[in-house]
């Protein structure tokens, strides 16, 4: 998509304020049913937009997102906005004295930033709801969930609201939505983005491109990587290394062991499996999860590491505040100040130990294939399927384990559930190789074309 809008824009078919206005009204009309955008800047927006059109009718170089809307998420800091991180805690912060990381980094190739999207409570749940802004719901059915934490980005491009909205992946943040909107995800090796202020969760966190195909991701990753003073494990440099002679393909229904996937799911599964083979003429070997995570439960281990350093961040005298956080946050918070140190040391160990296995069984040519999600759906508010109660068990997540070793892992659509919400499929590579996973989704994308937009949701354009 971001492709075609962009020659659209050099060709003059289409000015970047058209494309701001139509953003505009898009959110307008759909945001009520969905709750996916918290926050506008339209009229510095349409400034922009015109500076954009400006600019390009003098000859002036262009970036590869000039005047292309962007939505960004709220966790993430735009000059003049507010980042509440979804939280009543920050609900009255003063607005950002600059633009973030990536924020920064858009607007830099371009990008015209037209708001904000709704997250979890700083983004600590695979849902999109929090008592500051509300629910957020999927485009494709709005009983339920787009997932999270990066769920108003996710809901918005699904609705064909923007053709950019920011997306971060410190569990699967970038991937669950994508999965559960019917988008593709990506979270890069570690290190290949930068990382700016310190993440919650030090070690496991990064921006990853989302979008409407696999092409868009590509251009995204492009436009944000790189290093940023004060990161220490950022790469001074990335570069796509040439593609393997070969790709093997390892297939497991999850990462860590907890029992069977159900049945709807793994019929999913072994169809994609069979696509694979049959379409793209890559065989796959079956392995068991437990050959995935020999070193022992990678999930357990991302929850001690992410409750332990999310509650010393927000810090204990803050969450005695109970009236400021959600439940389940806080819920959460309270068992990360119970962690003893031994225990998150020995987590933290143990990262290298599940690094190690992960490394060895996909060499510098071998893909995981997994489903990204082992749960079919989570109801808008957060409620799992016949719970009472929100919350997300361990057990609902392929995601973890790629954020615990810093591989780079990437979520396409892989068809439709009974309910109706898309299947994603998420392939795992060897670290630095995130190219060979989007050459992977591309050839997925040709074999099995999927709808950039959710049905009833129009796009930017009706070239689309």
């Amino acid at each position: 998509m971001i492709g075609r809008l962009a020659r659209l824009l050099e060709d003059k078919q289409v000015s970047a304020r058209e494309l701001t206005e139509r953003s505009l009204k898009l959110i307008e009309d759909g945001n009520e049913r969905l709750g996916a955008v918290v926050a506008l800047r339209a009229e510095q927006a349409l400034a922009e937009a015109d500076e954009r059109d400006r600019a390009r009718a003098a000859g002036e170089p262009a970036g590869p997102l000039a005047g292309l809307p962007v939505l960004v998420k709220d966790l993430e800091d735009v000059e003049g906005m507010t980042t509440t991180r979804g939280s009543l805690l920050h609900a009255d912060d003063p607005p950002a004295a600059a633009d973030g990381l990536v924020p920064g980094r858009l607007r830099a190739a371009g990008a015209v930033i037209v708001g904000k999207t709704n997250l979890p409570e700083a983004a600590f749940e695979a849902y999109t709801a929090n008592r500051l802004f509300g629910e957020t719901r999927n485009p494709w059915d709005t009983r339920w969930s787009p997932g999270g934490s990066s769920g108003g980005s996710a809901a918005a491009l699904s609705a064909g609201m923007v053709p950019i909205a920011t997306a971060t992946d410190g569990g699967g943040s970038a991937r669950i939505p994508a999965a559960f909107c019917g988008l593709v995800g990506l979270k890069p090796t570690n290190g290949i983005v930068g990382r700016s202020p310190v993440p919650s969760w030090i070690d496991l966190s990064t921006d990853g491109p989302m979008g409407h195909s696999v092409a868009d991701v590509a251009l995204l990753l492009d436009v944000i990587k790189g290093p940023v003073a004060g990161d220490p494990s950022a790469l001074p440099r990335w570069e796509p290394a040439p593609l393997p002679d070969r790709i093997r393909l390892l297939a497991a229904p999850r990462t860590v062991d907890w029992g069977p996937l159900d049945p709807v799911l793994q019929s999913a599964f072994d169809e994609a499996l069979m696509v694979l083979e049959r379409d793209l003429g890559l065989p796959v070997e079956l392995i068991e999860p437990s050959a995935v995570t020999p070193a022992g439960n990678a999930d357990e281990d991302w929850f001690v590491l992410c409750c332990t350093e999310q509650a010393h961040e927000v810090g204990r005298r803050v969450l005695e505040r109970a009236d400021l956080f959600d439940p389940v946050f806080l819920g959460h918070m309270r068992t990360g100040l119970a962690i003893s140190v031994d225990d998150y040391m020995a987590a933290r160990r143990r990262r290298f130990a599940h690094t190690r296995a992960l490394d060895r069984l996909l060499g510098d040519d071998g893909v995981l294939v997994t489903p990204t999600l082992a749960m079919a759906a989570q109801h808008a508010d957060g409620r799992m399927v016949g719970a009472a109660e929100p919350g997300t068990p361990a057990d609902a997540l392929n995601t973890c384990l790629q954020n615990i070793t810093g591989a780079p892992a990437l979520s396409v659509p892989a068809g439709r559930l009974p309910n109706g919400l898309p299947f994603g499929l998420q392939f795992t590579g060897p670290r630095f190789r995130d190219n060979l996973l989007l050459s992977l989704g591309e050839k997925w994308e040709q074999a099995r074309p999927w709808p950039w937009f959710a049905p009833g949701f129009q796009p930017l354009v009706d070239q689309f």
